[in-house]
């Protein structure tokens, strides 16, 4: 059972752990920034990376001048060696099973946004074992229509090189590079917070700005570890058959039952009228609705799942 934790707990150790960390990662590894800009300076916002090292959720926070409050997994409150120290760190634990924890969890992230801190919460909703990008889960696109605050995609390349996959101990001197997307604003969206395709074509917007920024092969499936580690046990993934496009800017329209109208790169939305009432940061919902809120090259309707194994190709700039 998940033990809820004061609002003073959770990060209480965080200035020791991040004057310790900071200096040390630095000097460990060779660090690259990219975008850092696109992080505001003050009030709230969500941070969405990939996934593919445990190291990701120390990096980020110890090169961010701006403190920064992550969900984790439940099971770490189960063990004696991590029960105290990832809250005091800063880590909200969540119960990926939904239910009451889950609205709890999402509640006390709610309370940290608003109060004008950052939250980092992986869409993923697991580590990816293989390296690949998974599909995203609806949690941050939730969190940012309950909120208003920014989505801010952020794509970590070389963190897998550095601490692999059940790897005990990480390789020194390796490149690291982090790279802050350009905020989705969803403000215009706050009072459809309850619309299922809404929040499925943000979360699927979120993913393909990662996939641009960390360069990873996409797949349209919820990341799963045992499923992942025996592929990545078995042969090697195949080359994808196109390569990730350039960035640059792209065209984009959002097809609607009355016409197309145009839309910005981060307003590709459109939503419908399904409702799911679930509140869990993590939420499986299997079953994209195709058909509504379309990317589109040229007059091809595309879905937004589409454009995420078979991108448009940006025209450099």
């Amino acid at each position: 059972m998940i033990q809820v934790m004061s609002e003073h707990e959770v990060g209480k150790l965080y200035p020791i752990a991040k004057a310790i960390l900071t200096p040390t990662f630095r000097a460990a590894w060779r660090f690259t920034l990219e975008g850092a800009h696109n992080v505001p300076s003050v009030g709230g916002a969500i941070l969405c990376p990939n996934h593919t090292s445990v190291l990701d959720s120390f990096f980020v926070p110890a090169l961010l001048p701006r403190r920064v409050t992550y969900v984790g997994k439940a099971e770490y409150m189960d063990d004696w060696k991590t029960r105290k120290l990832f809250p005091a760190l800063g880590m909200i634990p969540i119960d990926r099973e939904g239910g009451d924890a889950g609205e709890r969890a999402l509640a006390t992230a709610q309370r940290i946004i608003e109060s004008g801190q950052l939250f980092g919460i992986y869409p993923e909703g697991t580590r990816s074992r293989d390296g690949r990008l998974y599909r995203g889960h609806t949690g941050p696109a939730r969190l940012a229509l309950r909120t208003g605050a920014p989505i801010i995609p952020i794509g970590i390349t070389g963190a897998r090189e550095v601490m692999p996959p059940d790897a005990k101990f990480p390789t020194l001197r390796l490149p690291v590079t982090i790279r802050f997307g350009k905020p989705i604003d969803v403000t215009r969206y706050m009072d459809r917070q309850d619309d299922r395709l809404l929040l499925r074509q943000i979360i699927d917007e979120v993913m393909y700005e990662i996939r641009e920024l960390s360069g990873q092969e996409y797949v349209d499936e919820y990341a799963n570890k045992k499923r992942a580690t025996a592929e990545a046990t078995a042969t090697s993934a195949t080359t994808s058959s196109e390569a990730i496009a350039p960035s640059g800017a792209v065209s984009t329209e959002n097809s609607t039952a009355n016409g197309s109208v145009d839309a910005s790169r981060n307003g590709a939305l459109n939503g419908g009228s399904h409702m799911d009432t679930r509140a869990d940061l993590y939420e499986d919902d299997n079953t994209l609705i195709p058909g509504e809120g379309l990317f589109v090259r040229a007059t091809e309707q595309r879905s937004s799942t589409d454009v995420l194994k078979r991108p448009v190709r940006r025209v450099p700039t």
